[in-house]
């Protein structure tokens, strides 16, 4: 039932997050906010402004709650409409869930986290640290608790889907200037099967001068979204929307490495491919996070437009060498970085600006396409 308690409005650049009749302490913008209507869809009160449509959207992964995160402050210069934080978003590690909580509280106390929070809007999905535990999969007894401590820390309003079925795969829809942007957050925690451990199956493959931990499933009955949620999102892909962005903790669009990713489940990557292809959805492309460096990969399937996957993925975390990756198109960055993604919807052919910046604000990668290669048969971008 839909309250005042409950609604969640969405208005193009303008934002009114989680509006209860207590607005002492909630954010409210109402630039703009001119000419409404309402619609429900996917759960959530979607408002259209027919003269704007988000366009700048900023995100990122892997911020230790013991670190300080200037990058925080630095994405506020770009004025971004959302902030998406893609997972890892605190290190929890733990099966003591007061222990989880106490870090989720590290995190909201830092001044650059509640800068950012006032700044613009925040959604998030999580990879395994902030589930609960490194590389856990279904069988983390505590996840049904992380849930709900998640929910609480991000301020999931009261009646929100996400409240109503295991795991928070969620989706949100943005309207304005006749256009449709989808955003679609999964979960690749709550469902997935334990991964298969390296075995020494490419001993001797020069590629890898590095430990491996894990090997692609070979059969096709290991999932790492389970068929509630593939259910889910089919539904989610068959509803119009110009532009498609999913938001996956693990990458989606990279070649096999040894690590944690979608390359470890390839029959679930392929049906993610089918089911793009099976329901037509046009303009899909992916932001991951997880590895402690950027890039941008492309993915090529015959039949089907290619799949870009822009990974951000170091809020306070970097690794020493970024692993191989045959998809790569841009990248890598070494240094803690953000992504930001740019549409510019007042071209007839919106142009898509995927682009990374460091910690100094320097523009590292830019990629951009348009809308229309992002269409079965469609291929291109520089």
């Amino acid at each position: 039932m839909d309250t005042p308690e409950t609604r969640e409005y969405i208005a193009g650049k303008g934002r009114v997050r989680n509006f209860t009749t207590n607005l002492a302490h909630k954010t409210i913008d109402m630039r703009g906010f001119l000419s409404i209507s309402l619609l429900l869809l996917a759960g959530s009160i979607i408002a259209q402004e027919p003269d704007s449509l988000i366009a700048r959207i900023a995100f990122g992964s892997c911020g230790h709650e013991d670190q300080p995160q200037p990058i925080l402050d630095t994405v506020l210069k770009h004025h971004p409409d959302l902030f998406i934080f893609l997972g890892d978003n605190i290190y929890g590690d733990t099966k003591d869930m007061q222990v989880l909580r106490d870090k989720y509280a590290q995190l909201g106390a830092k001044p650059e986290f509640q800068r950012l929070k006032a700044g613009t809007r925040l959604l998030a999905t999580w990879d395994d640290h902030d589930y609960g535990w490194n590389d856990a999969g279904r069988h983390y007894p505590f996840k049904a608790e992380s849930k709900q401590i998640f929910l609480d820390f991000w301020e999931e309003p009261a009646g929100s889907d996400r409240f109503n079925h295991p795991g928070i795969y969620h989706s949100y829809m943005f309207e304005g200037l006749g256009r449709r942007l989808q955003l679609i957050l999964l979960d690749n925690r709550t469902f997935r099967d334990n991964l298969r451990s390296y075995k020494g199956e490419l001993k001797g493959d020069g590629r890898f001068f590095y430990t491996l931990d894990y090997y692609p499933h070979e059969t096709p009955d290991s999932t790492l979204l389970g068929e509630e949620q593939w259910k889910w999102l089919e539904q989610e892909l068959c509803k119009p929307a110009d532009l498609r962005i999913i938001g996956s903790g693990t990458q989606f669009g990279i070649s096999y490495n040894g690590y944690e990713a979608w390359a470890n489940f390839p029959h679930e990557r392929q049906r993610m491919l089918n089911l793009i292809r099976q329901t037509g959805a046009n303009g899909v492309l992916f932001l991951t996070g997880d590895v402690h460096y950027g890039e941008i990969s492309k993915l090529e399937s015959p039949g089907l437009y290619p799949i870009y996957d822009i990974t951000a993925s170091g809020i306070t975390s970097t690794w020493s060498f970024a692993t191989p990756n045959t998809n790569r198109i841009e990248g890598p960055v070494m240094d803690n970085h953000f992504g930001l993604l740019t549409i510019d919807w007042s071209d007839p052919d919106p142009t898509i600006s995927m682009e990374i910046y460091d910690i100094r604000n320097n523009q590292r990668v830019e990629y951009q396409v348009r809308l229309s290669e992002l269409r079965s048969g469609k291929s291109g971008g520089n």
